[in-house]
């Protein structure tokens, strides 16, 4: 399920990227959504470096252009799939780590993949708001789209759609 999970978020961030992409440039939606997106990509990148026990080379709230942020999404989560794809028992180990405030933390492995997994559904709605302020149309970034192939169309809020998004 772990890899299921992970595929979803891979092509989910790919669909959200692809919405917030189309944002004017150098509107304020834009750049926020541009600084959450990296902010997801470089806190995956984090937790990644955590699992392999090494130094991470961003800090979680980093300063990345959209493509550099992209790159760097795409990186950690091909790692953070091998992570998922172990055995249970690998799973069940617990990882210690130290957080951004420097306090000492373990957890399992298999407890970090979720929170990353989970981590980036709460920031995806984040850019769906902020591509929809921003006067474009959010990315249907659901795990049903995802598992029926073709997501919905997006439907603004006060309207309806025949098939809806559910």
């Amino acid at each position: 399920m772990l890899l299921k999970l992970f595929d979803h978020l891979t092509w989910a961030d790919g669909e959200a990227v692809r919405a917030l992409d189309a944002l004017p440039e150098g509107s304020a939606e834009r750049a926020h959504a541009v600084m959450t997106y990296a902010h997801l990509a470089a806190a995956a990148h984090v937790w990644l470096t955590r699992l392999e026990r090494r130094p991470p080379a961003h800090s979680v709230w980093p300063d990345l252009s959209l493509a550099d942020a992209r790159a760097l999404a795409d990186e950690s989560l091909a790692g953070l799939r091998r992570h998922a794809g172990r055995d249970m028992g690998e799973l069940a180990a617990e990882v210690e780590y130290r957080n951004s405030a420097g306090r000492v933390f373990r957890n399992t492995g298999a407890d970090v993949l979720m929170h990353v997994v989970l981590h980036g559904s709460y920031h995806r709605g984040q850019l769906a708001l902020l591509t929809r302020q921003g006067g474009g149309t959010p990315a249907a970034t659901d795990y049903i789209a995802y598992l029926r192939g073709a997501p919905s169309p997006a439907v603004a809020p006060g309207t309806s759609a025949r098939t809806g998004s559910g």
